[in-house]
């Protein structure tokens, strides 16, 4: 790994801790206008000094992301599809030149292992992690879940070992039990877990814990951090579990402290 690699690595996963929180904003590439993503810039800017990483798309973060912020930009460059149509059928929509200018830190795209698309969407992987190569730029694969897969841990470590040997440098996956095996399957390679649906507060900072307790890098939350009923609290209450190793009882009492 060269050092332009690492360097952007390092911006996205501390090196003090070896962990980190990324807040994820996407949602719009597919869904929309997302409930809490409405007004993507009064949604994030609160929640800016407490994430890690930003993952956003190109429009979205021309539109609404102030370009003084002080945080890396993971880009989303894949999609092509809407909530109305088959969901794996992607295709890169952002170029390395436009990642470039945007100042991405890292770009990311979807890889649905087992859906109609998966030859397609695995290419796409490829393809990124060549131009990503060429200037220093890792690439974040999505281990997204298609509609009959089962989120469990042999299926979530074959989706994500795939995403490993094709050359992705970071892996995103959906926690499950046995998450272990999943962390294991991917050897060095750094495991983030999607935060998914919206789940009560407190059963979303039981998987953090869960997650990292089972070698998870850390988390890429949205939707149970931006569509929380304190956002500001539940980012710092992540937090608090990944970065300081607090205990769920003692992050549930940061979130309520902050509601």
């Amino acid at each position: 790994m060269n050092w332009g690699m690492k360097n952007r690595l390092s911006r996205i996963i501390k090196p003090r801790s070896g962990r980190c929180v990324m807040l994820a904003v996407d949602h719009g590439y597919f869904q929309g206008p997302t409930t809490g993503l409405s007004n993507i810039s009064e949604t994030v800017e609160p929640l800016l000094p407490y994430a890690d990483a930003l993952m956003i798309t190109r429009g979205a973060v021309r539109n609404w992301i102030d370009p003084a912020v002080e945080i890396p930009i993971i880009l989303r460059v894949s999609g092509g599809q809407s909530i109305l149509k088959e969901l794996s059928n992607e295709i890169i929509t952002t170029n390395i030149d436009d990642a470039i200018r945007i100042n991405a830190t890292a770009i990311t795209c979807s890889v649905y292992i087992g859906g109609e698309y998966e030859k397609q969407t695995i290419d796409n992987l490829s393809k990124l992690v060549d131009e990503g190569e060429k200037y220093g730029i890792p690439v974040l694969a999505v281990t997204a879940v298609g509609k009959e897969m089962v989120r469990d841990a042999r299926y979530l470590a074959l989706a994500s070992r795939i995403c490993v040997e094709i050359g992705a440098q970071i892996i995103k996956t959906y926690y499950t039990e046995d998450f272990g095996k999943v962390v294991e399957a991917c050897g060095n390679v750094p495991v983030v877990i999607a935060g998914g649906k919206k789940l009560p507060e407190k059963e979303a900072l039981q998987m953090t814990t869960n997650a990292v307790s089972d070698g998870a890098t850390g988390v890429d939350m949205g939707r149970n951090i931006f569509q929380s009923d304190s956002p500001v609290g539940m980012i710092q209450a992540v937090r608090a579990i990944v970065h300081e190793g607090k205990s769920l009882d003692e992050a549930y009492e940061i979130y309520k402290s902050l509601k």
